[in-house]
């Protein structure tokens, strides 16, 4: 059972003021690590306790250190050494026998005990919690007392043992700190409800597939892998779903690894790698001279947009076949590294500016390029202010390789949301809506239209949504006999009250003052009243 949103509330009120002056971008490091060797250790003990049958952990490791350590390798690809789980930790704190020694060591040797085959998910996951920042305190002492507290803290958060549930917080938090850490934290989250749009587009109609794989090119915190292969009928089955993506910034694929694994995905169904997607393409690229891509049966993207890139030299690049984005702006270079990746029948989606729907030059012909070879097959435009790290409006776009039509479903979606504080949250009914019309794919009014290729190409290939959906609403016409009537009747009014008004000083004893008043009243009325 999921945690509640008041529960939620209250752990991230609890965390939240025990960060001190610590900024919460860099907070989160320490926080989500140790939340992670927390649930690493209890994933290890629960499978020691079934293993081990009585035996301790400790006496195992003491017999032959290197064949305990195998022993757990086989099937979690780590090991955690005896007196280094994070109850371990507890039990030191509560005596009073806890250095911040305890948790360095511990990471250090979990990093040395990686399964080879296991070291791309779990290698250096613990690298952005640095243990001797003055951050933490101004020595050791200070920096011990820190990190007690916190993993105290952590140690308190009462979870049950569905992965899913502290899946499920581990998201929540992440969207928190990415609301209080400034533009950039946007960089790694994408609000679940743009996910889930994408998701469910992604998946229609494919949910019983046996087997299926993921790719992110732009992974960030995973949220969208995971949301993905939740509307799956296999996900959780083991082999069933298998996950690819590629993050830039180290520390976001740290975090991503970590939200992957929270959410019970096992070490040898990710496959992720820190590493920039358009100077290094997917390993399985050209190899000896041949291209031989690896494909996937879907694509998602929301990659940082119209982003500075080392455009030289990409004329041979086969991702690039329809064209090289201008340098200035990476947002086709994106898409079409993704496309490239897709699978004949697999569908992508794919974040972007509404920039690339009109923008001419090396972009427009890119755009002509895949409308003429029928992969775009929807846009959808999304309101402002929905992310954390920009307030611009944003477009979903949905793209296949085979499709045997060549029109374009057009939806404006821009004015369905909740207006909040800071941004704007997009409703239930707006995001079933949205997949409920790509799904009937029919003219919807002041909403949606299907465009065909030859209504395209007479607006020379520009996708700005306004030019086929018409959200103008007519002002209620004006009936100008009315007005004149009005306008009659309030002069007339006008005139009868002036007239009242000097017939009232008339009535005043006549006396040289009260003549001038006269005089001046109807100069004021322009002499009418003569």
């Amino acid at each position: 059972m999921a945690l509640t949103a008041d529960k939620q509330a209250l752990i991230w009120k609890t965390l939240n003021e025990t960060r001190g002056k610590i900024e919460p971008a860099e907070y989160k490091n320490y926080i989500f690590g140790l939340m992670f060797y927390k649930f690493l250790s209890e994933k290890a003990q629960t499978w020691l306790d079934q293993q081990l049958r009585g035996e301790t952990w400790s006496s195992v490791w003491e017999q032959n250190p290197e064949k305990a350590a195998a022993f757990m390798q086989t099937k979690l690809g780590y090991v955690i050494q005896p007196g280094e789980l994070f109850s371990d930790w507890q039990a030191a704190i509560n005596v009073d026998q806890f250095n911040i020694t305890n948790v360095a060591d511990a990471l250090v040797h979990f990093n040395q005990g990686i399964q080879p085959g296991a070291k791309a998910t779990f290698e250096g996951i613990f690298d952005d919690m640095d243990l001797a920042s003055s951050r933490l305190g101004s020595n050791t002492q200070t920096r011990t007392k820190t990190l007690m507290d916190w993993i105290s803290l952590i140690d308190q958060i009462e979870l049950d043992e569905d992965a899913d549930v502290l899946g499920d917080l581990y998201e929540y938090l992440i969207g928190m700190f990415a609301a209080n850490s400034g533009a950039k934290a946007g960089e790694f989250y994408t609000p679940h409800q743009v996910s889930d749009i994408m998701a469910r587009i992604l998946t229609a109609g494919r949910e019983d597939m046996p087997t299926y794989s993921l790719y992110d090119l732009a992974m960030g915190s995973g949220s969208l892998l995971l949301t993905t292969a939740s509307y799956m009928k296999n996900d959780g089955v083991r082999g069933a779903i298998k996950y690819y993506g590629q993050e830039v910034i180290t520390t976001t694929y740290n975090l991503g690894r970590i939200n992957l694994m929270m959410h019970g995905v096992e070490y040898n169904d990710i496959n992720v790698h820190n590493a920039d997607t358009l100077s290094s393409d997917w390993p399985d690229g050209v190899q000896s001279g041949v291209d031989s891509p690896r494909m996937f049966d879907a694509v998602m993207a929301n990659p940082p947009y119209s982003l500075k890139w080392d455009n030289t030299n990409r004329e041979d690049d086969p991702r690039f076949k329809a064209g090289i984005a201008p340098k200035s702006k990476a947002d086709f270079a994106f898409l079409q590294h993704g496309l490239y990746h897709l699978k004949q029948d697999g569908r992508m989606a794919i974040v972007l500016p509404h920039g690339v729907l009109f923008r001419g030059a090396a972009e427009g012909r890119i755009r002509q390029a895949l409308l003429e070879s029928r992969n775009i097959s929807a846009v959808i435009g999304l309101p402002q202010k929905i992310f954390t790290n920009t307030g611009i409006p944003t477009i979903i776009m949905i793209l296949e390789k085979n499709r045997t039509t060549d029109d374009v479903l057009f939806i404006d979606a821009s004015k369905g949301f909740e207006k909040q504080k800071n941004n704007n949250k997009l409703r239930q009914e707006d995001v079933d809506l949205i997949v409920e019309t790509f799904l009937k794919r029919e003219d919807v009014e002041k909403y949606a239209h299907v465009a065909s290729f030859e209504e395209i190409k007479e607006n020379d290939f520009n996708l700005n949504i306004p030019r086929y959906v018409d959200t103008f609403e007519e002002e209620e016409a004006v009936d100008l006999i009315a007005v004149s009537q009005d306008l009659v009747d309030v002069n007339r009014d006008i005139a009868q009250s002036e007239s009242d008004l000097l017939a009232m000083i008339s009535d005043l004893a006549v006396t040289e003052d009260s003549q001038a008043i006269i005089a001046s009243a109807k100069q004021l009325f322009g002499g009418k009243h003569e």
